[in-house]
């Protein structure tokens, strides 16, 4: 695939997803981004603000096998991986035979995960990070392209069971969906009561997907910015020499490097969807807070005073320089 196709594909993808979607334009990209780096996404959000129609509408567009689980206090490890049943054959001889559950997808909507408790969620994390499932010690591995986009409510916490830092960890992006404004809502109010609802229609498939994060493994990076990221992540340790006195006050602990990971691929698909080969160190700024700001865990103080993560992050981006004193450019 070349970078013209991909950036025609992906306005097409952007398109079609308009078709559906009003306003959150920022929140699509970022949606976009993750998937086409080959991450899972977390979407934070109050009921009614579109998560589930948005998720819905990408695997449609995408023309990805779609499957959702609405997580709740009952559900079991096995209720999302499938488990093995006991079936009876023609010659009447019984055996067990692996029933897969509805994570064998490749889009898969974890609606409300934070409902489920800790045994369930961690049901999720092989199929996130090795995209393999196993089961009485057998392993099954997942189609690809294979995406977790998990939904859970902010506001309404009772009865509910907050993402371990492990689970936290293997989402590429934390994304909030706001309110719509009023520009927005009149739109979705004209868009859903009349008689002819809205539908989005497949411009990709499977094969298009991979071919795409494929091209973006393939951007370059020059190493001041690798650089970059890397002084970004340390920067947000408070037992780092580099961090900031909000970091220094608020942080118990930084991101882990797959924060670094995640700024740099997201960066990547940026530059590819601007029609550039290279990463400029804006595309490393625009992803850095949804990358990152569900790895910062805040100590006592920060959880006390309500100190959000994304005030730490531009806090690290405003101390961060682009380059170091050591560090210079090559000169063309």
């Amino acid at each position: 695939m070349q970078i013209h196709e991909f950036q025609h594909l992906y306005r097409r993808i952007r398109s079609e997803i308009g078709k559906v979607m009003v306003g959150h334009e920022e929140l699509v990209d970022l949606v976009l981004v993750a998937l086409f780096a080959g991450g899972h996404v977390l979407l934070e959000g109050v009921p009614g603000v579109g998560k589930t129609l948005l998720v819905k509408t990408v695997a449609r567009v995408l023309n990805l096998r779609f499957s959702r689980i609405q997580f709740t206090p009952d559900l079991m490890p096995a209720d999302i991986v499938g488990t093995n049943v006991l079936v009876t054959d023609e010659d009447g001889r019984r055996h067990f035979t692996f029933q897969p559950g509805p994570v064998f997808s490749q889009l898969v909507l974890a609606d409300e995960i934070n409902r489920a408790t800790p045994k369930t969620q961690s049901a999720l994390l092989e199929a996130m990070q090795e995209l393999a499932v196993t089961v009485s010690g057998v392993s099954y591995p997942l189609e690809r392209p294979f995406f977790v986009l998990a939904t859970q409510n902010p506001i309404e916490m009772e009865g509910t069971y907050p993402l371990p830092e492990a689970q936290l960890d293997r989402f590429f992006f934390k994304l909030r969906v706001p309110y719509p404004d009023v520009p927005s809502l009149v739109e979705i109010l004209d868009r859903t009561t009349g008689a002819v609802l809205p539908e989005a229609e497949p411009v990709a498939d499977s094969a298009t997907v991979l071919a795409m994060q494929a091209l973006v493994r393939e951007v370059a990076v020059a190493p001041h910015l690798l650089s970059y990221v890397a002084r970004l992540v340390e920067a947000t340790h408070p037992t780092s020499p580099r961090c900031s006195a909000l970091v220094a006050r608020f942080v118990r602990y930084g991101s882990s490097p797959r924060g670094a990971q995640a700024i740099l691929l997201g960066a990547k698909v940026r530059a590819l969807t601007a029609g550039r080969v290279h990463v400029s160190a804006e595309d490393i700024r625009s992803v850095v807070l949804p990358a990152l700001r569900h790895r910062i865990l805040l100590n006592f103080e920060g959880e006390a005073e309500g100190v959000d993560p994304d005030r730490i992050l531009r806090d690290v981006l405003a101390h961060t320089p682009e380059l170091e004193p050591a560090e210079s450019l090559p000169t063309p």
